[in-house]
């Protein structure tokens, strides 16, 4: 056989690029934690972008507006405290009780418009066969609640125009 030249590597040598790191090192093989650890540390470093963007969104919003507070004018006066009224002077208090009850209206129609949300789907899987009973009765119950919300907002008189 004949003898390795000085730069030449045998089979058996190690060079300095193949020392073993980590479990292997120690003589132990890797195991699935190992994975997982490496695993977690990836899926944590993908969001980690996520909430270093967000981080730097805030602060921008926020220095934005500090700077907006520290290098206005602030000189108020008398005239410019008063309420504007289309160029007419003021009369009598800037204050007058106004009901409006249209947000009731609005949170009433978000409480239905997720209700058609949920039948839609509903309406697909009962379709499927194997899934009748359970969905009927799940949906039966989801609508009883929305049915006892509404006879609650009729018993307390929402639904009237007074």
């Amino acid at each position: 056989m004949p003898e390795p030249t000085a730069g030449a590597v045998t089979a058996g040598a190690v060079s300095a690029g193949d020392v073993p790191v980590g479990p292997a090192a120690h003589g132990t093989a890797p195991t699935a934690a190992d994975a997982t650890v490496g695993l977690a540390a990836d899926y944590f470093q993908t969001y980690s972008v996520v909430g270093l963007l967000a981080v730097v969104g805030v602060l921008f919003v926020a220095v934005a507006f500090e700077a907006g507070r520290l290098l206005r004018p602030v000189v108020p006066t008398p005239e410019k405290l008063l309420t504007y009224e289309c160029g007419v002077d003021p009369v009598g208090e800037g204050w007058a009780h106004t009901q409006v009850r249209y947000y009731v209206y609005a949170f009433l129609y978000v409480i239905f418009a997720v209700d058609s949300i949920f039948l839609f789907p509903w309406a697909t899987v009962f379709a499927d066969p194997g899934y009748g009973a359970t969905t009927l009765v799940e949906m039966f119950v989801f609508l009883g609640f929305l049915a006892v919300g509404l006879l609650y907002a009729y018993k307390k008189g929402v639904l009237s125009w007074t």
